[in-house]
């Protein structure tokens, strides 16, 4: 088995391969794109964390104006306690929010945005008799503190989530980049390895079939060239064996005797005495059985 690392165990074809390269590239790009989000989000945490910084140091000296005013306020108004008389007066909410989302790098953050036109508050009779511009003061700083306050929870709930979400995506860069990317490579490396081994197999395979079929093909040569040279040699013999079967040659014992045999022929039929047709022997028909009349010599 070839190939180091961490891989996939898979069996090594060339869909496997094609398979491979595409999760391949498809993890590069992943990755990519997951780098710049991160760089992104990153950036983005970075500005959130300044103004964070900034709006808590706004916020702690406006919130010490807020209170020195309210100080100022009670000592105007004294000996009258004004605060039940504005908690007696309010009916309905005079400040509200608006939940929002701003998008940043498909995350979405939220954002509180105020919805009241401050220069639309009732005005109450509070402090018409003692103390009333101190405590008109005192309420317009608090308003301010209130927006401060709105931005901070903004800014510090977007800086809650981004945290969230950067972690996220770091973790998925890292396991990207230090797992499924070289996993993958590995995985391809063992691939190639593999088809690479066997089609050296197989070439190795091809060459000694190809030369087993080149020796049969010169063993089958150099037999028919053995049988081809072996064969006028054969055919002398044939020749010779009909020269002393050949009558017509007037050199061969056949030849010599073959007067003798034609005197002995016509002496053994003038000796033989004429038959007749009647006194020749029959023999049965194979079909009907009937007597059919041998051939006479006269």
């Amino acid at each position: 088995m070839s190939g180091g690392g961490a891989r996939l165990n898979i069996f090594p074809t060339r869909m496997a391969l094609t398979n491979m390269k595409i999760k391949l590239k498809g993890a590069v790009k992943g990755h990519s794109l997951l780098k710049k989000k991160s760089d992104a989000l990153s950036m983005k945490f970075r500005t959130i964390l300044g103004k964070i910084a900034e709006c808590k140091e706004a916020m702690g000296h406006t919130m010490r104006t807020a209170s020195f005013s309210l100080a100022t306020a009670k000592w105007a108004a004294h000996p009258v306690d004004f605060k039940s008389v504005v908690v007696e007066n309010v009916d309905k909410a005079s400040f509200k929010l608006k939940l929002t989302s701003d998008n940043v790098a498909g995350v979405h953050l939220p954002v509180f945005e105020q919805l009241n036109d401050n220069s639309k508050l009732p005005q109450e009779m509070t402090g018409l008799a003692k103390g009333g511009q101190q405590i008109q003061s005192c309420r317009n700083t608090y308003i301010t503190a209130l927006e401060g306050l709105v931005q901070l929870a903004s800014l510090q709930t977007a800086f809650v989530t981004l945290d969230h979400v950067i972690r996220i995506t770091n973790r998925r860069v890292n396991a990207i980049e230090y797992v499924v990317k070289p996993k993958l490579e590995n995985t391809i490396q063992y691939i190639m390895t593999e088809l690479d081994e066997g089609e050296r197999e197989e070439f190795y395979r091809l060459k000694k079939i190809q030369g087993k079929k080149k020796r049969d093909i010169a063993q089958k040569e150099s037999d028919v060239a053995a049988a081809i040279a072996a064969k006028p040699a054969n055919a002398k013999a044939p020749n010779a064996k009909a020269s002393t079967s050949n009558p017509s040659n007037p050199s061969t014992p056949f030849a010599a005797a073959k007067g003798d045999f034609s005197d002995l022929l016509e002496a053994t039929t003038s000796s033989m005495p004429p038959m007749k047709p009647q006194e020749a022997p029959s023999i049965l028909d194979d079909t009907n059985g009937d007597e059919a009349p041998l051939l006479s010599f006269d």
